[in-house]
């Protein structure tokens, strides 16, 4: 006669097998940071030896590839001369170890890793900050690097050079819509369906924090219907954030239009504990000149472009960088007139 098994065993099993799956999960992560910070230290203790001068360069690659054959040999290929002179380039690009002790709690070894080639500290400042507040996953990581997600969020920001209504690093110019399949001579309906239809890579193109809410959603002013296209929620900022899909290239109509969709959003679905909504229009093509002069980050209103076609990585990179030298030069112009007004 079989023994009928207790309902209060299988509740006691789930929380032991919780519990042991917890446990091995946190001794993961103190292995994996443990492991992260004696890379470094290993690195910056090679750094230290062999970049005292230029004259030691060559001392310096003997002495690794001695050092690596030696270390390989008793601890494995994780210690061999080329990645030797990875970790000399982690304790290069990452020169606090108190920075190091914290990312290294959150992000591995191999994300790292894919942190190293950037050629810029800003660059990796933000992608680490990103990864570790975002949770990424290593290929989450590569991909966002290679769709130069600091980039389009520096592109973004320049609208708003100094944070107010809008907050920072929420935003992107351009957004890249290729994954939608939309064919030539579509229109904002086409649009909006694609992204529907392919809502959560829409929202990884956004960025984590977003979740949607409703689409065309209908307001009602002085008795006439106005149609919102697409209304998501932002976790972490705790606010609304409005967004409109334009065919062409950005009118200064469009303002107005979000202007008024905002205060709608901020009177009747704003609720207890949130912060003021936010919009983002996304246009084909932006009209640069037409936003710095409205100076709409005033309004928490951001416009980008969208591209429904990525250009070859070259390319890619060609007009991303000449997008940002001309935001740069406008944004230096416009310091230079508010100082000569404040002088006058």
């Amino acid at each position: 006669m079989s023994q009928v098994v207790p309902q209060s065993a299988d509740s006691l099993h789930a929380e032991l097998r919780a519990l042991i799956a917890s446990s091995r999960q946190r001794l993961a992560g103190a292995v994996n940071a443990e492991l992260t910070r004696l890379y470094w230290s290993v690195g910056e203790r090679l750094r230290t030896e062999v970049l005292g001068g230029a004259d030691r360069a060559k001392y310096g690659d003997q002495l690794i590839n001695r050092v690596g054959d030696q270390l390989a040999q008793e601890f494995g290929r994780g210690f061999e001369a080329k990645n030797l002179r990875r970790m000399v380039q982690f304790a290069q690009a990452f020169p606090l170890p108190e920075i190091v002790a914290t990312l290294s709690r959150q992000l591995s070894w191999s994300h790292f890793v894919n942190l190293l080639p950037l050629k810029t500290e800003p660059a990796r400042q933000f992608y680490a900050s990103q990864a570790a507040a975002n949770t990424w996953s290593v290929r989450e990581l590569r991909q966002q690097i290679e769709r130069k997600a600091f980039e389009r969020t520096e592109l973004a920001a320049l609208q708003a050079p100094i944070p107010q209504t809008t907050p920072a690093l929420v935003f992107k110019d351009p957004y890249f819509l290729d994954f939608l399949g939309l064919r030539q001579g579509h229109d904002e309906a086409d649009l909006e369906a694609a992204i529907l239809r392919q809502l959560e890579a829409f929202i990884l193109e956004l960025g984590r924090g977003f979740a949607f809410v409703e689409r065309q959603k209908r307001m009602v002013i002085d008795g006439d219907d106005f149609y919102l296209d697409l209304l998501f929620y932002h976790r972490r900022l705790r606010r609304l954030v409005a967004i409109e899909l334009k065919l062409g290239r950005f009118k200064a109509a469009h303002k107005g239009q979000m202007e008024l969709y905002l205060k709608w959003l901020d009177k009747h679905e704003r609720q207890l504990g949130e912060e003021a909504p936010i919009g983002l229009i996304l246009c084909a093509e932006s009209s640069r000149e037409q936003v710095e002069l409205l100076q709409m980050h005033k309004d928490g209103i951001t416009v980008a472009e969208y591209w429904t076609e990525l250009p070859p990585k070259a390319e890619l990179e060609r007009q991303l960088h000449a997008a940002l030298i001309e935001a740069r030069e406008r944004l230096a112009r416009r310091g230079v007139l508010l100082g000569d007004l404040d002088d006058a």
